[in-house]
């Protein structure tokens, strides 16, 4: 035992020796670093952290051993790693000790790397020791590495189209394979993210499909007629899910298959009011496609049945368009427009949509009875009926348009225009005093227009046994007259009926009408010739064509009668697109209706041996008649003056508007010149480029109205009255009624005012009336444009009966102008203390009184002052002194004046003094500033400034009939 712990012992010793002796040979620096031969790394862009395989290590033998158990080395810095160099040039790593002892290094990037700039990095590396002692001698370098780097790419690109747009044409009908390829790239280095995965076409229900390829290709055939050119936005997909930066647009034009055509025409055309006829198809041809056509024909037809009532035509009353087609007078309007003359047409309802053309309805329910006297209760033939209607199919009842029949006890219809089962019929029966036997009573029109929903206007000329009949200006027959007795002699009165038939027997309406009605007008002892007939249905727009006179006898034209329709024909094509392209619309009217007006064209094209060989499709457009710009009517003048009563009571009357001026302007907006932005460019103004301005138009008036404000006229004692001569001359009719007056008629504004300064106003008891006011409105086109309301106060002056005075010197005037007096307001009077005003005088008498009193006086005053302020001039003049000029006042009589105080005559003779000084200057003064000074006097003398002149109430007048000049 003893042996074998020496041994131990001995063992341990040894062993002891030779680790010192190993860490003393250690402190000298023998050994190189070693690390690999090659490295492989992976970096992620916008990483810096790099994955080495194998792991970056270097060893070192001068590296001491390391024992465990219980004995502790310390290790010195020999063999120990201190860095690693790279070589390499603009290498973007760095490489890192992590522990000098274990020799463990990292290699990480500098600078956030870019896979798209360079996708692999290559260098050199090499570790070194730290050398020998504190100073590092005697360092060490491994031998160098290589190390291969691969930056690995992250999805941050998008696809990018290559082009900004596509475009491809195809023939419609044929479905393609592929129509045209969009390509889209991807700036990603790496294959995953930089390929384009998918293509889609985003816009919606479209015929079309993609490819992941990119490839375009129909669904299905297209069609030229359904769409010109499809317009697709597409889009790209890489295969990291990245949408394209920016959609593509891809127009795919379709071309079609020639087939015969109408080629260059604009489906819209603006027309804008007052500019004459427009070219419709300035531009358009007929495409044949070379096929042998020897003849075409074309028409064009212009859709305005929506347009008023039928077509665009003047909105003047129907009395008033009778006028305007030279009709012969005595006719006699039935559905007038409502207004304070005419009124059994207000409960009517009315359609006013169409630009105030008074159009009345009828729903089966309602009808109107047409005031007695109006029509003779007879007609005497020759008569004419003439009415716009819009009938539908209806029942299968009669409907009456207009009845005159028994006014009570029996149920006898004496004539009547009715609709029965699209039929027109007129009855007539005969006077009594006629032979008994029979006579043609019924007249039957069979005609599509009474139900086909549409206006049409019907003129009905009766000249017994002959009916003429004209439906928009074609004459009609009638297919069917039946025969009745006459009716038997009565003195039933009768009653004349719009809408129904009055049944007298029953005491109620029967036979309604469900339809629209206008101008209803009958004239009887004369029929209306073809002339005013055409006129009156003739429309103010349609169709034009100049031809051209190298074409004019290649083509024929027909239109229909209110152009709305025609009718090209013609065997060369070259002259028929030149007649094709001289087609224009026209509207006359100052003020057309706006609104579409639909166009349709239709052709027929033949070839040899009269055969349609080709089939040429139907061309719609429409007419876009656009806003005309409406005027604005100004009524103005004097609006408020005073006339005595005398002139009230006179033969004359007053005239209400003597000085009244009708003015119509429109506004539009005008672009500014160049000159006017330059300047407004240079003072850095920013305004709008359009400058708004008014210009005065002339144009026509239909109706000026007259109306009482306040109570109504009582014809007794006041009334408005107009020379008749004159409306006569002018054309123009005038109606009164207790509410006022109301002048009709087309004419111009010049003739209205002329008219209307006519107008004149009496009244033959003013004793009680102080003041009266009217309104005036005028109108053009039945109401369409109204101007504004133009009022007029009219005062009554009552003068006082001459006031007469001791000495005769002063005399009342018979008139006194207006003054306007702090104390006098005339038209705040009233009509309530008449009996009062008759008896004793007025407050506003006795002030109109004074006022003169006083006024005369200050003009005496006035002259005298002048006449002594020149005498004291020359004076001055001659002696060359300053004299005084006394006052010399033994000629003066004065007498007490009711109405003047002593303040008064302090106050005046303080004015007068002042007054005096001025006319020593040169000045002189007119009555505004003897009333201005009558003013301050009164003033004044509310201010006491003497107790004693304060209770002295003496009262002055100016006696000069002792004054010597």
């Amino acid at each position: 035992m003893r042996f074998r712990g020496n041994t131990r012992f001995a063992s341990a010793v040894g062993l002891l020796f030779g680790l010192l002796c190993a860490v003393e040979a250690a402190k000298v620096n023998k050994h190189k670093p070693w690390i690999e031969t090659t490295y492989h790394g992976i970096v992620t862009e916008n990483d810096d952290k790099v994955l080495l395989d194998p792991p970056l290590i270097a060893l070192d033998k001068d590296a001491p051993l390391r024992y465990a158990e219980s004995f502790e080395v310390t290790l010195t810095e020999e063999g120990e790693i201190c860095g690693f160099r790279i070589h390499g040039q603009n290498v973007p790593f760095e490489a890192v000790v992590l522990d000098k002892s274990t020799g463990e290094g990292v290699i990480r990037a500098k600078d956030k790397l870019d896979c798209e700039l360079q996708k692999e990095h290559t260098f050199t590396i090499q570790a070194y020791d730290c050398g020998e002692g504190p100073d590092g001698t005697n360092m060490k370098k491994s031998h160098k590495a290589t190390v291969h780097i691969q930056v690995n790419d992250i999805n941050e690109y998008s696809p990018v189209f290559k082009e900004k747009s596509y475009k491809a044409t195809v023939i419609e009908g044929k479905k393609y394979d592929s129509i045209l390829k969009v390509e889209a790239v991807d700036a990603d280095c790496s294959f995953q993210f930089s390929q384009i995965c998918n293509y889609e076409i985003v816009t919606p229900d479209v015929p079309f499909t993609i490819d992941k390829d990119g490839f375009i290709r129909n669904t299905e055939k297209l069609s030229y007629g359904k769409e010109h050119m499809y317009k697709l936005t597409v889009t790209a997909y890489d295969c990291g899910k990245n949408r394209a930066s920016e959609d593509v647009l891809v127009k795919i034009s379709i071309k079609p298959t020639c087939k015969p055509s109408w080629q260059g025409f604009n489906k819209r055309t603006e027309y804008e009011p007052g500019t004459g006829s427009l070219a419709l198809f300035p531009s358009m041809h007929l495409e044949t496609c070379d096929e042998p056509i020897t003849s075409i024909r074309a028409t064009i037809e212009l859709e305005t049945n929506h347009i008023g009532k039928g077509c665009d035509r003047d909105t003047y009353s129907e009395k008033s368009l009778h006028k305007l087609c030279g009709a012969s007078s005595g006719t006699v309007e039935l559905l007038p427009a409502p207004s304070s003359s005419v009124n059994w047409t207000v409960g009517l309802p009315t359609d006013n949509g169409h630009d105030s053309d008074q159009v009345f309805e009828f729903n089966g329910t309602q009808a109107i009875k047409v005031p007695e006297g109006l029509v003779s209760t007879s007609l005497k033939e020759p008569f004419t009926i003439s009415v716009w209607m819009r009938h539908g199919p209806g029942a299968h009842e009669k409907e009456t348009i207009l009845c005159n029949s028994d006014k009570s006890v029996l149920n006898r219809h004496h004539y009547s225009l009715y609709v029965h089962n699209c039929r027109l019929i007129l009855l007539l029966r005969q006077d009594a005093s006629e032979a008994e036997n029979y006579k043609p009573a019924e007249f039957h029109w069979k005609l599509d227009q009474v139900c086909d929903k549409e206006w049409h206007h019907y003129v009905l000329n009766v000249e017994f046994p002959t009916m003429s009949l004209f439906v928009d200006g074609t004459t009609f027959e009638p297919f069917l007259v039946t025969e009745d007795y006459p009716l038997h002699a009565s003195r039933i009165s009768t009653q004349l009926t719009i809408g129904a038939c009055w049944q007298g027997g029953y005491g109620h309406m029967a036979q309604f009408f469900r339809g629209n009605l206008a101008g209803l007008m009958i004239r009887s002892g004369k029929v209306e010739n073809k002339k005013v007939i055409d006129c009156l249905y003739t429309c103010k727009e349609g169709l034009d064509v100049q031809l051209p006179e190298e074409v004019a006898s290649a083509v024929k034209v027909e239109f229909n009668p209110n152009q709305s329709s025609l009718t090209v024909e013609g065997n060369d094509i070259g002259a028929f697109d030149k007649v094709m392209q001289h087609i224009s619309y026209l509207n006359s009217r100052q003020f057309p209706t706006p609104g579409i007006r639909h166009l349709r064209i239709s052709t027929t094209a033949k070839c040899f041996n009269d055969e349609s060989c080709v089939t040429v499709p139907d061309t719609d457009g429409y007419v876009m008649v656009l806003q005309p710009e409406e005027p604005k009517i100004s009524l103005s003048g004097i609006d408020h003056f005073a006339r005595s009563a005398a002139e009230f009571e006179s033969q004359e009357g007053v005239m209400l508007f003597p000085e009244l001026r009708i003015v119509s302007t429109i506004t539009r907006e005008v672009e500014a010149d160049a000159e006017a932005e330059a300047t407004e460019e240079a003072d850095d103004d920013p305004t709008v480029q359009e400058t708004v301005v008014s210009e005065e138009i002339m144009h026509n008036l239909d109706t000026c109205e007259v109306t009482v404000v306040g109570d109504e006229l009582d014809g007794e004692h006041e009334g408005l009255e107009v020379d008749v001569t004159h409306l006569q001359q002018r054309g123009l009719e005038m109606s009164s009624s207790n509410l006022g007056l109301v002048i009709t008629g087309v004419n111009t504004m010049a003739n209205y005012e002329q008219v209307l300064h006519l107008i004149r106003y009496k009244n033959w008891h003013t004793e009680a009336l102080f003041d009266r006011k009217f309104k005036l409105v005028c109108s053009e086109l039945n109401g369409r444009y109204i101007s504004n309301e133009f009022k007029v106060e009219v005062n009554v002056i009552h003068t006082a009966n001459p006031v007469e005075h001791a000495n005769n010197a002063m005399v009342q005037p018979n008139f006194i102008n207006p003054v306007h007096h702090a104390s006098v307001d005339l038209s705040g009077h009233n009509l309530a203390n008449a009996h009062q005003a008759s008896v004793v005088p007025s407050a506003a008498t006795i002030v109109i009184v004074v006022c003169v009193s006083f006024l005369v006086f200050m003009i005496i005053l006035g002259v005298f002052r002048i006449r002594a302020a020149h005498q004291q001039t020359m004076r001055d003049q001659e002696s060359g002194k300053e004299n005084e000029m006394d006052w010399d006042d033994s000629a003066l009589t004065i007498t007490v004046n009711p109405m003047e105080t002593y303040e008064d005559q302090h106050s005046s003779e303080e004015e007068e003094e002042e007054e005096e000084e001025e006319s020593e200057d040169g000045e002189e003064e007119d009555d505004i500033t003897s009333a201005e000074s009558e003013s301050s006097e009164e003033e004044e003398s509310g201010e006491p400034e003497d107790q004693q002149g304060a209770s002295r109430q003496q009262q002055l007048e100016w006696d000069d009939s002792t004054l010597t000049y």
